[in-house]
């Protein structure tokens, strides 16, 4: 556990009825959401910004200190934190950078998050709604659409275990309190949640199929090797993902909700049991 480099989880999430990610407005009165185009057909997607914004308020909700946002100190930079990672677990996992007269105060983020991509298309789906607010003062009644999609959902993380309390070669923290954040990001992981477009599109993002491996390298192995067809995941794909990296993978676990898919890889525990078997190879990096 010792030489570990890198734990990195592919996750897969089915969402019912969502408009998960605004874009710009293609009309005045319709809300489009983010979306990538694939020869003539598109596929919805949530940025990874997104993604790294409802881990970071779910570090919140799960009662995490986060670092406050401070004025640049610069006339035309950028508001940025307090870039403090020994106290903060934002500053130490998600990074900063603070430009000043003197220099730049920077750390590259040691989590890695890919965008939440939708895995089947777009198809043109709209809901249909009416604004009255302004009927009482004598206005007329909006009238305007937002874009929804329905469909499965693929996103990864990687998070780089030896930078993760350290800068530079030199640990900020001791290693039971690394333990701890990284430990405190999975839990914000197994319970993701986005606060956008949920006052009438509420979603549940959290994973249902998770893929995660503790690498001596950094590698998101399993990013474009997790797919499905109809519900059945491609268990061939995924088992020859591990023996192609057999020599760089220490452990892997694999995490499904019963009923959500009609084949998973071997072995496959249950997401609760998934999650609490990554956690116990954290303890074990920074025992």
């Amino acid at each position: 556990m010792k030489t570990a480099k890198a734990l990195t989880l592919t996750y897969l999430t089915p969402v019912s009825f969502a408009s998960l990610n605004g874009s710009d407005k293609e009309a005045d009165n319709i809300s489009s959401i983010k979306k990538i185009s694939v020869g003539v057909e598109q596929y919805p997607y949530v940025s990874a910004q997104a993604v790294r914004r409802a881990l970071r308020e779910q570090l919140a909700v799960l009662e995490w200190s986060l670092s406050e946002g401070a004025k640049s100190a610069t006339d035309k930079g950028a508001a940025t934190t307090q870039c403090k990672p020994a106290e903060y677990i934002d500053d130490d996992l998600f990074g900063f950078m603070n430009a000043q007269k003197s220099g730049t105060n920077k750390r590259t983020s040691a989590l890695r998050v890919s965008p939440l991509i939708a895995l089947n298309q777009y198809q043109g789906d709209l809901d249909f709604g009416t604004n009255y607010m302004g009927v009482d003062a004598g206005g007329n009644p909006n009238i305007f659409e937002t874009e929804i999609h329905s469909g499965l959902y693929r996103g990864t993380i990687l998070i780089e275990l030896d930078r993760v309390g350290s800068e530079d070669g030199k640990d900020l923290i001791k290693s039971e309190e690394k333990a701890m954040r990284v430990k405190g990001l999975l839990d914000a992981v197994r319970n993701l949640w986005t606060s956008g477009r949920q006052s009438r599109f509420l979603a549940d993002i959290s994973p249902k199929f998770v893929a995660a491996a503790l690498l001596k390298v950094k590698n998101p192995i399993f990013l474009e090797s997790v797919q499905v067809q109809e519900k059945a995941l491609n268990t061939g794909m995924i088992e020859e993902t591990l023996m192609d990296y057999k020599g760089e993978i220490i452990e892997h676990v694999f995490g499904a909700r019963q009923g959500f898919f009609s084949s998973v890889p071997g072995g496959t525990k249950s997401i609760g049991d998934a999650f609490t078997t990554i956690s116990s190879w954290v303890d074990e990096k920074y025992k």
